[in-house]
């Protein structure tokens, strides 16, 4: 056997072992990962800011008497709502100040995003996190409707961001069921 035969045998057997290795450790790495990857797949990001919104609205009685603020068609939490979180002075002179609620809303504007760019995949996680997108879609419109602490403008808006995580959730899966389909009939032919 010639020199470069023998370096050539060496040389596909590190590369076979090199692939061994690679597929041992993806397999290790997959079993880790799956089990996060499934359980953020399954519950939706809104469920964050709602948490937060309740964690601040539920024992939040407001600095006055919350049947005065009822009576005054004013939800309690509004004060600390339009609190400033961050004042940014501008170039034209003036100060931007941006709201506790603002804030908010913009996290779950963020997070509606990735809420739709999950979707896009069709297996059970994202089905059944649809399902939970739904159930809390109607937990926010029944502590929209019936709580004072819930009847904001910045929580009404999160409320909508869950209606349309649900919305947008439903037909992004059938779009991509119905295009997965149109694609596996081409196949049985």
């Amino acid at each position: 056997m010639s020199l470069k035969g023998v370096f050539g045998a060496a040389a596909i057997a590190r590369a076979e072992d090199r692939k061994k290795h690679a597929a041992a450790s993806n397999r290790s790495s997959k079993g880790r990962g799956s089990n996060m990857r499934v359980l953020l797949g399954i519950f939706p990001l809104l469920i964050i800011p709602v948490a937060i919104y309740n964690l601040i609205a539920l024992p939040y009685g407001g600095t006055g008497d919350p049947a005065n603020a009822v009576i005054n068609n004013a939800s309690p939490i509004i004060d600390l709502l339009n609190n400033p979180m961050i004042t940014l002075p501008m170039i034209s002179g003036v100060n931007w100040a941006i709201t506790n609620g603002e804030m908010l809303i913009l996290f779950s504007i963020a997070l509606l995003f990735m809420e739709i760019l999950k979707s896009t995949s069709t297996g059970t996680a994202t089905i059944i996190n649809h399902g939970i997108s739904m159930i809390l879609f109607i937990v926010c419109l029944v502590e929209f409707l019936l709580l004072p602490n819930f009847a904001t403008s910045a929580f009404f808006i999160i409320t909508i961001m869950t209606l349309l995580d649900v919305l947008a959730g439903v037909v992004v899966t059938i779009v991509s069921a119905r295009r997965d389909f149109g694609v596996g009939e081409g196949f049985g032919a």
